[in-house]
């Protein structure tokens, strides 16, 4: 393919996942207050489990439910659109992440391109999964949080702020379970090898605990370590994994 040829194929990828991006906003806009209340569950179980006051002005135990604030007239019209945007990439995932694997396709040779089913799927599997972690920890980390601001501070949380902590939490986590796919990938071209990855692994730890800790927006050390240790299992996985699938490389013909 000509650079032109590459530029074409680029615009139809980035055009067929923007579509896909908008219909996932629309259906979550439809849906829109069934997905906020489902944001702030973990917020609720937290205020239902802990003593009276410790939410603040954030619950309601009479009506038994959390209050969210806007202190701006268009913060609850753009933290709408911003879930409906975050909502969308997340139902789009699987159509992004074949995108990119049939622009990156022709670079491959033909044994390599067998994986793309395997390639989109286990990427899917690995960023649901995180997300998930990163749900069921984020009461913890609001927990931790409420607890480190001190008993003279009340908890009066802007819907804004909320919606972007939840949505950074399950961001972060998925973005860390989908690196070990990056490495398997990286193994199967042949820019990695096992060998190499194996004999860095006290780095990799190192470096998986501090990217966890950038990574981690609440900062907490709950999820610091649902995040890091995941991640460290995923990375010797990712050996094991590469390995097998790299075993028959040294028999494949130079035309693969």
């Amino acid at each position: 393919m000509t650079l032109t040829d590459h530029l074409r194929e680029l615009r139809v990828r980035i055009v067929k996942s923007m579509m896909a991006v908008v219909i996932g906003a629309v259906i979550v806009l439809v849906f829109y207050d069934r997905v906020l209340a489902w944001l702030t569950a973990p917020y609720l179980d937290l205020c239902r489990r802990r003593e009276a006051g410790f939410c603040g002005l954030s619950y309601d135990a009479v009506l038994d439910e959390v209050n969210l604030f806007t202190l701006d007239p268009v913060e609850g019209f753009s933290t709408r659109m911003r879930i409906a945007t975050y909502g969308g990439i997340v139902l789009a995932l699987p159509v992004l992440l074949w995108q990119i694997w049939r622009f990156v396709v022709p670079a491959l040779k033909r044994n390599e391109r067998r994986y793309a089913v395997g390639f989109v799927a286990s990427s899917m599997v690995l960023f649901a999964i995180g997300g998930v972690i990163a749900f069921s920890t984020l009461s913890k980390a609001i927990e931790f949080l409420i607890d480190w601001a001190g008993d003279g501070v009340d908890q009066v949380f802007r819907v804004s702020s909320y919606i972007r902590l939840v949505t950074l939490m399950v961001i972060a986590f998925g973005i860390g379970f989908m690196v070990p796919v990056l490495l398997v990938f990286l193994q199967l071209v042949g820019v990695l090898r096992p060998r190499q990855l194996l004999a860095v692994w006290r780095f990799a730890v190192v470096g998986i605990v501090f990217l966890a800790a950038a990574i981690t927006p609440s900062g907490d050390p709950v999820s610091l370590a649902s995040l890091s240790v995941p991640m460290v299992a995923l990375y010797f996985a990712s050996i094991g994994v590469g390995k097998l699938l790299t075993l028959r490389r040294p028999s494949d013909s130079p035309n693969g």
